[in-house]
């Protein structure tokens, strides 16, 4: 059973934007946060943004002042806006959730950014 459905991946060039969204199954129990990690060919799994409950969030580095991450008021979607896209944010783009007993991990979305 698909827990995690991520959606909004594509292609674009440089300088654009994308919105990722991933929705969390009714049947998973309440998460403690969601978020977004990604994956470049050769580089190793990192944070891009979580989000918890209250709305607090976190982003990683690379992407501060260009990505925002959101959530709906029932906690069951979140949001990634991507804007000024750059090559280097090529990736896949995966949706975790923490929730009691460890953590899920949505199938992925890639994100290719190219001229």
């Amino acid at each position: 059973q698909v827990q995690l459905v991520e959606s909004g991946g594509g292609d674009v060039q440089p300088g654009g934007s994308l919105r990722l969204s991933c929705a969390r199954s009714r049947t998973m129990r309440s998460a403690y946060a969601m978020g977004w990690y990604r994956q470049a060919p050769g580089k190793e799994r990192e944070m891009v943004a979580t989000i918890r409950p209250n709305g607090s969030a976190d982003y990683g580095d690379a992407v501060k002042g260009r990505f925002t991450i959101s959530k709906d008021r029932a906690w069951i979607t979140v949001h990634l806006q991507m804007n000024n896209l750059k090559p280097e944010d090529t990736a896949v783009y995966y949706c975790k959730a923490t929730v009691p007993g460890g953590d899920v991990w949505g199938r992925g979305t890639q994100v290719t950014v190219s001229s």
